[in-house]
């Protein structure tokens, strides 16, 4: 069950992969998650969304970041949201095949909140995206 206090917050999901995206999406809505979830398919389009929040969009809950990313990739736009003096505050949970200890290192370097490498299997992903519902959007206090 979803506890979440931001229902009308958004998720942002940075993910290029159309198999992963809706993978992700089946697996939130099986447990039950009910905020819009925003997708960027690219690292560029993730970077887009730092003039709109300035502009007033609403920020989101979470980013769920992919790392292997085409024009921009992930660790570069984890590196830029978390710069940025009013955004760095977002949450960001890297969810990526990479296990690569450089990319988990770095991951945390640029202020990754989290490192979660993707199953590939629908169940276990399901899992992944219920322990991401009940930690990040039903147990932690996030800020407005």
């Amino acid at each position: 069950m979803n506890q979440n206090n931001h229902p009308e917050r958004p998720i942002l999901l940075v993910e290029d992969n159309p198999m992963d995206i809706d993978l992700t999406l089946r697996a939130f809505k099986k447990e039950g998650l009910t905020n819009p979830i925003e997708i960027a398919r690219d690292g560029e389009e993730a970077l887009s969304f730092i003039p709109r929040w300035e502009a007033g969009d609403p920020l989101p809950l979470i980013v769920l970041m992919d790392l292997k990313l085409p024009k921009v990739g992930g660790l570069e736009v984890t590196r830029s949201f978390k710069e940025h003096p009013e955004f760095k505050v977002i949450p960001i949970v890297v969810l990526t095949s990479s296990s690569e200890d450089k990319d988990i290192k770095t991951a945390y370097k640029y202020g990754a909140n989290s490192y979660i490498i993707k199953p590939v299997d629908f169940d276990k992903f399901a899992a992944v995206a219920a322990e991401i519902n009940l930690y990040w959007i039903g147990t932690t206090i996030l800020p407005r």
